[in-house]
């Protein structure tokens, strides 16, 4: 494909044109766009908290709370992903606008469970009563996060067309970040208004309240309804607008699929499932490789809610370590404004060199960790970690998407989030075993030798890269070379 024509981006208008697309946005994507908002808000708050509240509250007492804590969170974080998988097809079902409130209602419910415990005397402990009531909120939470992240993107492509379906993403894009950023200010309700970690639980249910009263009120029945038939007639004239095929053609196609239906029935189930096996993305070995090679850089991300606050909090002295909030969560806001800038200055270099270089800059800074606990190495680490990111990220599964076979892109890019659901199950068997060696609540500390651990492992994806970068090369020239 010859991109020598291309329009170069914008670093500025990316940032920028999502919020002035929201302004101008219809009723129905307001609907869901301001639930969205309010829920990466009260999500990514909840879950930088989660740890320390397992650790210090649920687990207070036992020899080794950290690990207890962060099997939790793997109970979330993995769950929700599961639950998507079973419970995705929902909104196809029953609609957008009663998924969404079914969601909201179950995150409501779950999020009550997980604040209700200390204000009722419930006492801490493994299988305690705290520990029960609050696994229980978590389970209820993921079966609704589990219906509402597909139905989010379900509204958004039923109440989009062709023209104005990535404006409607990239609106979920910049309010996902914007709302993972807020938790920033959230020691301001924890520490100045003294509400504590159960405190600013409660405020993130009341927020779940409000967004689901806000859709309720915004995504009305009719709005739903005449938003989705505004929706289809416009896409039924981008489609008139089109080339038609001629006659021959259409029928040739028609042909062709009525003998694929046909032979799809005289299949055996055996077949259809030898079949399967044989042409599976994960027998390509060169689209196995290299996506799994990239899991040990992808836990930095996970320790940016299992690890960081807790290490944060206990790991440094004075203002960084009291309002931990403000480092553990100042990744979203330097993605939000990286990932233009970097995809406008990096658009034409080669994809597998930029997956090279961004998972080397990202895995680098761990070992500014190693080195010591100030607040430079901190803000070394998280600033050149996201860039590592904004680099490698978002080309990821643009190189999924060329190493695909011709008509098999969709499935491809599928399987490739096979590795980050393992990165989300893997992490918080060994994290807090790490974290409760090196950075106990009490006692001697030697953060430093986490970090030189986690660094390690995170040097082994760009190495990967790197030593299969003539073989991965030579695959991806035969596939559109």
């Amino acid at each position: 494909m010859d991109k020598s024509n291309e329009t170069p981006q914008n670093p500025l208008r990316e940032i920028i044109d999502p919020f002035v697309n929201l302004v101008k946005a219809p009723r129905a994507l307001w609907g869901i766009n301001l639930g969205y908002f309010l829920e990466g808000w009260v999500y990514f708050g909840i879950l930088g908290y989660l740890a320390i509240y397992f650790s210090d509250i649920v687990f207070k007492g036992l020899d080794e709370p950290d690990v207890y804590s962060h099997y939790m969170i793997l109970v979330l974080t993995a769950g929700i992903t599961i639950s998507m998988f079973f419970l995705g097809t929902v909104s196809d079902k029953i609609g957008v606008r009663k998924s969404l409130l079914i969601s909201f209602a179950l995150l409501l419910v779950g999020r009550i469970f997980i604040s209700l415990p200390p204000f009722v005397g419930m006492k801490p402990g493994l299988w305690s009563s705290m520990h029960l009531t609050t696994m229980l909120g978590i389970l209820i939470v993921v079966i609704g996060y589990g219906m509402y992240q597909p139905a989010v993107y379900a509204g958004v492509k039923q109440f989009t067309n062709e023209k104005t379906a990535a404006m409607g993403y990239a609106m979920l894009y910049a309010l996902m970040n914007l709302g993972g950023y807020l938790p920033t200010y959230s020691f301001l309700l924890r520490e100045n208004m003294g509400l504590g970690i159960p405190g600013a639980f409660w405020f993130y249910t009341a927020l779940t309240l409000v967004a689901l009263i806000a859709t309720a009120f915004i995504l009305t029945p009719k709005v739903e309804k005449e938003a989705a038939e505004r929706a289809e007639r416009e896409r039924e004239l981008e489609a008139q607008g089109k080339d038609a095929p001629d006659a021959p053609e259409t029928t040739g196609a028609q042909r062709t699929a009525a003998q694929i239906a046909r032979d799809n029935r005289d299949r055996t189930l055996f077949q259809k499932l030898a079949n399967w096996v044989r042409t599976h993305p994960l027998r390509d070995l060169r689209f196995t490789y290299f996506i799994f090679i990239l899991i040990p850089v992808q836990t930095l991300f996970t320790y940016n809610w299992l690890i960081l606050p807790q290490y944060i909090s206990r790991a440094y002295t004075g203002w960084i370590g009291d309002k931990f909030e403000i480092a553990s969560n100042f990744n979203p806001l330097l993605i939000f404004l990286f990932v233009p800038i970097i995809a406008a200055v990096t658009q034409k270099r080669n994809v597998y060199k930029m997956m090279i270089w961004g998972t080397f800059v990202m895995a680098a800074p761990a070992f500014f960790l190693a080195m010591d606990t100030s607040a430079y190495s901190l803000f070394a680490y998280l600033v050149v970690m996201t860039i590592g990111e904004a680099m490698w990220q978002p080309r990821f599964l643009q190189y999924a998407a060329e190493i695909a076979p011709e008509g098999r892109t969709g499935e491809y890019m599928g399987v490739a989030q096979l590795p980050w659901f393992l990165t989300k199950v893997i992490v918080p068997l060994y994290s807090g075993h790490i974290l409760a060696k090196y950075c106990p609540p009490e006692g001697i500390r030697h953060p430093e030798q986490m970090w030189l651990i986690f660094g390690v492992i995170a040097l082994i994806s760009p190495l990967g890269l790197i030593l299969a970068k003539n073989w991965m090369g030579t695959h991806l020239t035969k596939r559109h070379g």
